[in-house]
């Protein structure tokens, strides 16, 4: 990218009013974000009966956003501290980039099971196995784990969480695709069909017609809240891009950075946020659509979410 050769690291630096409302931001998300994770592994790992495909997607969900927590005690410091920069900044950005991406696909991989289980319910059998997704889960971590390994290596200690990156475009695009659009996508897809054939479901039965419309309605919710999170900063980075391309001055280069910086606060409160939505997620869509079914299935085909006490 043509990024101008004038700009250093420290004209660059964030303005102390953006400082703040990070600060501020990390500090809500922090504890929010530990309590919500931390309820959610309890009720996950000791009130479900069994492991399902749902829980294992969960489970590692919730490990991400836990790990994502834990990193933004140092961001915070590290935003106080420029420097501190070095290899603690480099780790916390690593760990960092690495469990939110880990978060996003999981995120993409538990719409993709819901759809599945809507769209095609006898196919589901096949394609879905707690086995099958404790291997997607694997290998998408060694995947995301492997591939920022690699840009560890090649990024300057002094660029760290900074907003400008040395990657020539196509590969800056690349990984906007890979980030962003590609999971984007798939949970804008598989949520708007799941919800359209949820709808089809809908019977003169009132009980089993206001659980399927209280699925729907979180559905919903949950992909509205993704929006809002990530579509920002999806947004922001592509702008970024487009910027930086047709070599900038060094003030449009900072008020980017600083807009960045507020937009990756906004998409790190998704954190807060997954474990609450697929706790409901999870429960109103196996009220809605499974449970009714059960009467008609084998008990060991169907989707086993029954709640027990430790």
């Amino acid at each position: 990218m043509n990024v101008s050769n004038n700009c250093s690291t420290t004209t660059l630096e964030l303005h102390h009013h953006v400082r703040l409302i990070e600060l501020a931001l990390y500090s809500l998300i922090f504890f929010f974000g530990a309590l919500f994770n931390v309820l959610a592994f309890w009720m996950f790992s000791c009130k479900m009966k069994k492991w399902t495909e749902t829980r294992v997607y969960v489970m590692n969900l919730v490990f991400a956003d836990f790990s994502v927590v834990c990193t933004l005690p140092a961001m915070v410091y590290l935003l106080w501290n420029e420097s501190a920069r070095g290899e603690l900044c480099q780790f916390t950005e690593t760990m960092y980039f690495i469990n939110m991406l880990v978060s996003i696909y999981i995120i993409s991989f538990i719409s993709i099971d819901r759809y599945i289980a809507i769209k095609h319910p006898l196919r589901a059998r096949t394609f879905r196995s707690p086995s099958k997704a404790a291997l997607l889960c694997g290998l998408l971590w060694v995947l995301v784990i492997s591939s920022a390994s690699i840009q560890l290596w090649q990024r300057h200690a002094a660029l760290c969480f900074h907003t400008y990156t040395p990657l020539p475009a196509a590969l800056s695009l690349l990984a906007i695709f890979f980030v962003f659009t590609l999971p984007l996508a798939i949970l804008t897809f598989c949520s708007t069909e799941a919800i359209r054939n949820l709808k089809k479901h809908l019977s003169t039965n009132s009980a089993e017609e206001k659980s399927i419309q209280k699925a729907v309605h979180i559905i919903y919710a949950n992909l509205i809240v993704f929006l809002i999170c990530f579509l920002p900063a999806y947004l922001g980075l592509l702008a970024r891009f487009i910027i930086e391309s047709l070599a900038p001055t060094c003030f449009l280069l900072c008020v980017m950075r600083n807009f960045s910086s507020v937009m990756r606060c906004i998409a790190t409160s998704n954190c807060c946020l997954d474990s609450v939505c697929y706790y409901f997620v999870t429960r109103e869509f196996h009220e809605a659509f499974l449970w009714p079914k059960a009467s008609t299935q084998k008990p060991e085909a169907t989707h086993p979410m029954q709640i027990e006490t430790c």
